[in-house]
């Protein structure tokens, strides 16, 4: 069995996992800061912060449902290497767009018809930033990497994307909002500078048309997807998980302010535990599994995250504690008796994620041909997308309406059994193929 160590070692991954990584790091810093200053600064109501966090969620989202299928193509048909320069160069333009806008707020220049609308529109640009480089990330991998190396490098992949987060949501709650919009530039001329070392991985199709048509080239990704039987119960099982991560995304920050009463630093440290959870869990499953890609663990690890679900739930109805001020401060919060129950339950929920749905990633690239690597990641990126919009949608319109926030987790427990449902069906099929399957 590789391990995780060994492939530290090597450039034909080290350069791409910082890439990466410094990639998800940027991402979320500049999304965090921009959310953070919207609910804490702008807005004083649950149902309006719950609304802007789903939208900003949507707005990040909605390029991988435009441009996935686009996405796909051309990484099957280009050098993978190339394309990585081209986005990392896009970075730092967006990020200075971003950057105007987070600092015109925080002096109160035009902060509703400007300001937001110009931080929304980077948040945008971003999310089509990463639709173009979510293919390569995990497609160029069977490239560079031998068989039996594949599971171990997309666990260190998304266990790194989860650290990138968690550090991002760090830095978005101790920087200042000047030294985040400083922050974010610096990190995209850094992620530029590292992705040039990156190994050249050629174009695997070079024969295909790419598809400007958003409508036409999607429906072929779909077909593409589904035709392959594997890949259709990964992409649905991953996209179900994701639909349960962005209704938990938008909850995260008006939860902790109107349920647990409690400042933003005990927010991030709530995404911090779900962000470490998932890293932990992405690299667990692989020490698992022995380097084998199969989705033996995968059914009982989404339903270990539904009953840690319930229990997160059940502590936040019985949350009746009040802070000395407004809100309570982050240490103020850790004192109470059931802040560290919730903390810890929610780390081995992302646990549990971590778990499920690696080896969901290592599907997608393994099950088909090396030239279809790409389009099968990009068919992923674009169903997990439209499962995206639609949770995070279903969360801000249950917050419009009204319904608690507790009650508003409840909705994850049906996803939890249609990807659990779908992840032993595709263990299944492991078990009829054969030993050769795995």
């Amino acid at each position: 069995m590789t391990t995780s160590t060994d492939l530290m070692r090597q450039r034909r991954f080290l350069p791409l996992f910082l890439t990466q990584l410094l990639n998800a790091l940027n991402d979320n810093l500049y999304k965090n800061a921009m959310v953070l200053f919207v609910v804490y600064q702008v807005y004083d109501s649950p149902e309006t912060e719950t609304f802007i966090s789903g939208i900003a969620t949507a707005v990040f989202v909605l390029p991988f449902v435009l441009f996935s299928a686009t996405a796909g193509q051309l990484a099957d048909m280009r050098n993978k290497t190339t394309i990585i320069r081209w986005i990392k160069f896009s970075e730092i333009i967006i990020m200075s767009v971003g950057a105007a806008g987070l600092t015109m707020a925080a002096r109160g220049i035009e902060i509703e018809t400007l300001a937001i609308p110009l931080m929304f529109v980077a948040l945008f640009a971003m999310g089509v930033h990463s639709t173009f480089f979510g293919p390569i990330k995990y497609a160029i991998l069977p490239q560079h990497l031998e068989k039996e190396e594949v599971l171990a490098g997309t666990g260190l992949v998304e266990a790194g994307t989860y650290v990138a987060i968690l550090a991002g949501m760090i830095l978005s709650a101790v920087f200042s909002v000047t030294e985040s919009t400083v922050a974010v530039i610096a990190i995209a001329l850094v992620g530029y500078a590292i992705c040039r070392f990156v190994p050249a991985a050629p174009a695997q199709s070079a024969d295909i048309k790419v598809d400007w048509n958003p409508i036409s080239a999607s429906r072929s990704l779909i077909a593409f997807s589904f035709a392959n039987i594997e890949l259709r119960y990964s992409v649905l099982a991953i996209s179900y998980f994701w639909a349960i991560a962005a209704i938990l995304g938008v909850q995260f920050f008006p939860l902790a302010k109107n349920v647990l009463l409690a400042d933003k630093q005990v927010a991030m440290v709530m995404l911090v535990a779900f962000s470490a959870g998932i890293a932990i869990g992405s690299i667990a499953i692989n020490t698992l599994l022995k380097g084998a890609i199969s989705a033996r663990y995968s059914a009982v690890s989404v339903l270990a995250l539904g009953g840690l679900l319930i229990a997160f739930y059940l502590i936040c109805r019985t949350w009746d504690l009040q802070p000395a001020g407004e809100l309570f401060t982050l240490w103020e919060f850790l004192a109470q008796p059931l802040a560290l129950v919730l903390t810890a339950n929610l780390l081995l929920i992302a646990v549990a994620g971590g778990m499920f749905v690696v080896p969901l990633y290592a599907f997608l690239t393994t099950r088909v041909e090396k030239s279809e690597a790409s389009r099968s990641v990009a068919a992923n990126n674009f169903i997990s997308s439209l499962f995206m919009v639609v949770g995070a949608g279903v969360a801000g319109g249950l917050g419009f309406l009204g319904i608690p926030l507790e009650e508003q987790l409840l909705v994850s427990l049906i996803l939890c059994l249609a990807s659990a449902h779908l992840a032993r069906k595709l263990h299944a099929l492991e078990h009829l193929r054969g030993p050769e399957f795995g």
